[in-house]
């Protein structure tokens, strides 16, 4: 399975990119080490939407908190970058995707990451990671 994450990235040209204790949804918390990552520079953060992919060099979980009954899921990652995105993908270009049955790989992404806007990294389907896969 690929993920995808959506964060604050303060430096878009990095080589790797580490993110603490990122939310994760849609089973982005079965991410590991060697699983392929899209990195998505949040737009809430001033960001652009898609800027790299890569491979994750380490994932750990966050230890949840005593006395919170429902906590989401955290996991800790370090990304190596293995490529830059040639063109644009962020919000813009996913928020006409909004037909939620379609079965179309940018409707997925565009659910995933734009229906609840806050930053998370998430499991998505061979069909959106090889929709991605055309962006490098």
């Amino acid at each position: 399975m690929a993920f995808a994450i959506k964060a604050e990235v303060s430096d878009p040209r990095s080589k790797t990119f580490a993110f603490t204790a990122q939310k994760t949804m849609y089973g982005g918390k079965h991410i590991a080490e060697g699983d392929t990552v899209f990195v998505f520079a949040s737009e809430n953060e001033g960001g652009q939407g898609l800027i790299a992919c890569g491979v994750v060099i380490s994932a750990e979980a966050t230890a949840r908190k005593r006395g919170i009954i429902r906590q989401t899921p955290r996991v800790s990652v370090t990304i190596g970058r293995t490529a830059r995105a040639k063109r644009p993908l962020g919000r813009s270009e996913l928020k006409h995707f909004t037909d939620w049955n379609d079965g179309q790989p940018a409707t997925e992404l565009n659910f995933k990451f734009y229906r609840q806007a806050t930053n998370k990294i998430v499991g998505i389907s061979d069909e959106a990671a090889a929709f991605l896969g055309e962006f490098f």
